[in-house]
C-alpha cells in the first residue's frame, strides 16, 4: 500500500473558499490516468488546518467514491488533540480510507511520552493501518527516531512519513524499524536519496502538477534505475524548490490554477502566491515540461 508517488492531493475551493467537488473529480481523474500510487486526501496540502471535521470526511468520502479502489486512500486525521485524532480516524475508516496519516500534535508540543502514548490510544482505538508524520517545520514538535522504534511495534502502525530534510532520519528509521515498517519520504527534494537509502517512495506535493513525472522516479529509483531516476529528478528539481517559495499550499494551488484545473481558492489565513514568484514558478513548470495556461 505504501509504496512509490504518492500525492498530497490539494482540496480545490473556489474564490470564496467553497470546497469545488467538480475540480476534485478532475485532479483524481488526473492522478489515477498518470499512475499515481496512492492518495492522500486532506494532508497538510490539503488545507486541513482549516477545514471542519465535517468538511474533512466530505472529502475523504468523496475520494473515495472517485477512486473506487483502484489505488489506496490514506485520509489525514491526525490532529493536536488526542480524543478528536480517535474519532475522526474512526470515522475516516467508515468513509472507507484504507489508512490514515496522523501528524504530530502541533501547537502543545507534547514530549516523546505524549506523543507515544497519544499514537497508542489511536492504534488502539482503530483497525485501519496506520501512518506516522512528522514534520516539525511546521508543527514545533519532533517524533524522535527512538520513539518511532516504539511505536512500529505497536499493532496498526505500519509507517513514518518523514518530512525532515535529507537522509538521515530515513536511515535512522529504517535501520531501527525493520523490513515490514514502511518509511516514506515527506520531502520531495530529497526524495530520491531517501529512496535510495531504503526509503519506499514520497508522499509528495509535486506529484499535484506532475504527476506522471513523479511515478516514473519513484518507479526507476525503486527498481535500481539510477540513470533514469536521475533524469527525472533533474527536469523536476527546480519545481521542486520553486513549490515552496511560499507556504504550502500557496504555489502548487497557483500552478494547478495556471494549468486550468482549479480555480485559486485559498482560505485565510492562507493568501494567493505574490506576484513577484509567478516567473519563478512558470520557469519551473516549463523546466518540468508541465503545461501551463495562465
Amino acid at each position: 500500500m505504501f509504496t512509490g508517488s504518492m500525492v498530497a492531493l490539494v482540496t480545490p475551493m473556489t474564490n470564496d473558499g467553497v470546497i469545488d467537488e467538480p475540480a476534485l473529480e478532475r485532479l483524481v481523474e488526473r492522478q489515477l490516468s498518470e499512475k499515481t500510487d496512492a492518495i492522500v486526501a486532506v494532508g497538510t496540502t490539503g488545507e486541513s488546518a482549516t477545514l471542519s471535521g465535517e468538511e474533512k470526511l466530505r472529502v475523504i468520502r468523496r475520494t473515495v467514491e472517485l477512486v473506487d479502489r483502484r489505488i489506496p486512500v490514506i485520509a489525514g486525521t491526525g490532529t493536536c488533540s488526542t480524543a478528536e485524532s480517535v474519532d475522526l480516524t474512526l470515522r475516516a475508516c467508515q468513509a472507507g480510507a484504507s489508512a490514515c496519516l496522523l501528524i504530530t500534535p502541533y501547537y502543545n508540543k507534547p514530549t516523546q511520552a505524549g506523543l507515544y502514548q497519544h499514537y497508542r490510544a489511536i492504534a488502539e482505538a482503530s483497525d485501519v493501518p496506520l501512518l506516522l508524520y512528522n514534520v516539525p517545520s511546521r508543527t514545533a514538535c519532533d517524533l524522535l527516531p527512538e520513539t518511532v522504534a516504539r511505536l512500529a511495534e505497536l499493532e496498526g502502525v505500519v509507517g513514518i512519513k518523514e518530512a525532515v530534510p535529507g537522509t538521515d532520519r530515513i536511515r535512522a528509521h529504517v535501520s531501527a524499524c525493520g523490513e515490514e515498517f514502511a518509511v516514506i519520504s515527506g520531502d520531495d527534494l530529497s526524495a530520491l536519496e531517501s529512496m535510495k537509502n531504503g526509503a519506499r517512495g514520497v508522499i509528495s506535493v509535486t506529484a499535484n502538477v506532475a504527476p506522471g513525472a513523479m511515478h516514473r522516479l519513484c518507479e526507476a529509483a525503486l527498481a535500481g534505475d539510477r540513470e533514469a531516476a536521475e533524469a527525472e529528478n533533474s527536469r523536476l528539481k527546480p519545481l521542486h524548490a520553486a513549490l515552496f517559495l511560499e507556504s504550502n499550499p500557496i504555489p502548487v494551488k497557483w500552478a494547478l490554477e495556471a494549468m486550468g484545473l482549479i480555480p485559486g481558492g485559498l482560505r485565510l489565513p492562507l493568501t494567493r502566491l505574490d506576484a513577484s514568484h509567478h516567473e519563478v514558478l512558470r520557469r519551473a513548470l516549463a523546466h518540468a515540461d508541465v503545461p501551463i495556461t495562465g
